[in-house]
């Protein structure tokens, strides 16, 4: 018998021929491989160590000292607006499409976990809200990422570059992408029954996979960007607001003299 798609539960599905333990320790196992290839990530790239030490640079140079309440505002205005709306990114296509992937991959893996702990059991009813949240947030992160994959990659938009090509900084993107799509294909083809059929089993296969590139390559793509972007844009907006700005001059006073200039175009070089 056919189901909604959108409103199972494919994990529940799974689980009447999985354990839902097994399943609990992927999760497990998932979180184990973004804690080790970040450290590795801090270890190799001394991320941390450069922060603190440009941290102490700027108390140095702090033209004002900041009370506590001021610091609690500046870091909860830089969570809420400059990394919650992606604001560095402006107005804009490229803006959308981060937020389409990160509120979407928020959502696919807030509500991943939930299923998988709480209602993986053949027994268990799942309430409606978590399979639409999953499947919504995996149909946002493959639009956002694919979107920014096609048509807003600085080299294929500014540099003329095939949008085939893939570095090693691709990763994290085409993992991420590939995890939600893998997955919204498997979920789909588990609500059509097929029985004994193969379908849901090649893209439940290719579904792990992705999860595991993607978890398991933190040390070599993007990944571990997500951690550290919070950190610079606090420590960037809190070194404005105490005057240190991370040693840089201070913004000129004269006013621009020099007609549109770059403004006659899209800004689109980077």
């Amino acid at each position: 018998m056919r189901m909604n798609f959108l409103t199972t539960n494919p994990f529940e599905l799974l689980g009447t021929w999985i354990s839902p333990i097994l399943l609990q320790s992927f999760v497990v196992l998932m979180v184990a491989l973004i804690i080790i290839g970040t450290l590795v990530d801090i270890i190799h790239k001394k991320n941390v160590k450069y922060f603190f030490e440009n941290a102490k640079k700027a108390k140095k140079a702090a033209t004002r000292e900041l009370g506590s309440g001021e610091r609690v505002a500046i870091v909860a205005k830089t969570v809420v607006y400059d990394i919650g709306t992606t604001s560095e990114l402006g107005a804009g296509k490229r803006r959308v499409a981060h937020l389409l992937g990160m509120y979407g991959t928020i959502l696919f893996w807030i509500a991943s976990v939930v299923m998988i702990f709480l209602y993986s059991s053949p027994i268990s009813q799942t309430p409606i809200v978590w399979p639409i949240l999953w499947h919504v947030g995996g149909i946002m992160t493959v639009l956002g990422g694919c979107w920014f994959w096609f048509f807003l990659r600085v080299d294929v938009y500014s540099e003329a570059q095939p949008w085939y090509r893939i570095i090693q900084a691709d990763l994290f993107v085409l993992a991420l992408i590939a995890t939600s799509l893998f997955g919204l294909i498997w979920s789909f083809l588990q609500t059509l029954a097929l029985g004994e059929r193969w379908d849901d089993k090649v893209f439940l296969a290719l579904y792990i996979i992705s999860n595991l590139v993607l978890f398991g390559g933190v040390y070599w793509s993007k990944f571990a960007h997500m951690f550290y972007k919070p950190g610079a844009a606090i420590q960037k907006n809190l070194a404005e607001a105490d005057g240190s700005r991370d040693n840089l001059p201070p913004e000129a006073d004269a006013p621009e003299q020099f007609g549109l200039g770059i403004k006659r175009e899209v800004p689109k070089h980077y």
